[in-house]
């Protein structure tokens, strides 16, 4: 594995730049810690929006200082990320390597570990939900339990910490499915906090601290202003030499924020 190091990339159009921190490298894996707001591929709806599959490809066209020295003719990822989820982002090096990563991906086994702040009290400490889901039949972009139309899909759920209104969960899909542990955890009536198409609301500090006072003039921001989901870890065989590499993205800031006032206020 090499050095850990900071990938540039930037959208001239937007005006944006991002340094994604690199979380495993080796022949022929690279592992990024995507931040939240950023696609990981193109979205059918609007390809002219800034997205990591395209910004790194254009990096490596135009010969950037970081691909240059990797020698990278070829990159893709072999799982995508939503726009508001940021964390571990897996990528091949290859075109046998991501065909291996395709079918390790397509298995039910917990590779994927996420954490997850929802809204209402979690019934157990260890929970599985099993519902098929598929596309809202009239709202875009929503997925919703189907038990006729939809595709399996699956995750485990295990409760890291209860508060008063809310509960951070460890979360792991065994299918991969679009927004999968969003529309189970809404399913069982545990919305991700943030998580507006999920009907869940933002946290707010005027809604924790008894004695919140805002200064004149300024405008209450929510704690976490973004759907607050986190893909914490991925543990897999590598597709080479078969020996578990596990990689791990650190807990962004708006999340530890969250959690420090409702450990504070909400307990």
């Amino acid at each position: 594995m090499k050095a850990e190091s900071v990938i540039k990339l930037s959208a001239p159009a937007t005006r944006e730049f991002w340094e994604i921190p690199v979380l495993f490298e080796d022949d022929y894996l690279l592992a990024l810690d995507k931040p939240a707001g950023l696609l990981s591929s193109p979205d059918r709806y609007d390809p002219q929006r800034p997205n990591l599959t395209k910004l790194l490809h254009a990096a490596i066209a135009a010969g950037k200082p970081w691909a240059r020295e990797r020698g990278l003719d070829y990159l893709m990822n072999a799982h995508r990320l939503d726009l508001e989820t940021g964390g571990v982002i897996l990528l091949a090096k290859t075109k046998p390597t991501l065909v291996a990563l395709a079918n390790l991906f397509g298995s039910e086994k917990p590779l994927k570990k996420y954490v997850a702040l929802a809204q209402g009290s979690s019934p157990e400490d260890k929970f599985e939900i099993d519902a098929k889901l598929a596309p809202h039949p009239l709202k875009l972009g929503l997925m919703r339990a189907d038990p006729e139309n939809g595709k399996k899909s699956k995750t485990r759920f295990e409760t890291l910490e209860r508060f008063s209104g809310y509960t951070l969960l460890q979360c792991e899909p065994l299918t991969d499915r679009t927004h999968q542990i969003r529309a189970h955890l809404r399913h069982a009536g545990l919305p991700v906090v943030g998580d507006g198409l999920y009907g869940a609301k933002k946290l707010w500090l005027s809604r924790l601290k008894p004695d919140y006072r805002l200064k004149p003039g300024r405008e209450e921001r929510p704690l976490i202003s973004r759907v607050a989901l986190h893909a914490e870890s991925l543990a897999l065989p590598h597709p080479v030499t078969g020996q578990i590499v596990t990689i791990t993205a650190p807990w962004p800031k708006d999340l530890q924020v969250a959690l420090k006032y409702l450990r504070q206020y909400a307990l």
